[in-house]
């Protein structure tokens, strides 16, 4: 059985850097930077994943917001807790671009 290769250390940090800052962890992956300068990563690279984590976690934040507004606006929402909050179709991409044109599909 052929094992599967380690990911390099830098490739670790920056995946954990992004993941912090998209899910709003209260560290938000300070740790991680230090570690990307130890390795020597560049700091265009840093700050281009944390351009994108940003970006997703804004958009995560908007369509929950969009969703709930809509639930409220909704003549049907009901009085309870556990209300049935209205599904948003997806949009036909799978993200949109940050601020400064960047990927994060």
């Amino acid at each position: 059985m052929q094992s599967t290769p380690e990911l390099h250390p830098p490739i670790v940090a920056l995946a954990a850097l992004a993941a912090n800052i998209a899910s709003n962890h209260p560290n938000q992956g300070l740790c991680q930077i230090d570690r990307l300068k130890g390795y020597g990563v560049a700091r265009a690279h840093i700050d281009t994943v944390i351009e994108i984590a940003r970006h997703i976690r804004d958009e995560a934040a908007s369509m929950l917001d969009q969703r709930l507004d809509a639930a409220l606006a909704s003549p049907k929402a009901p009085a309870t807790l556990f209300a049935k909050i209205t599904v948003v179709e997806p949009q036909t991409t799978c993200c949109t671009p940050t601020a400064s044109g960047k990927s994060c599909c």
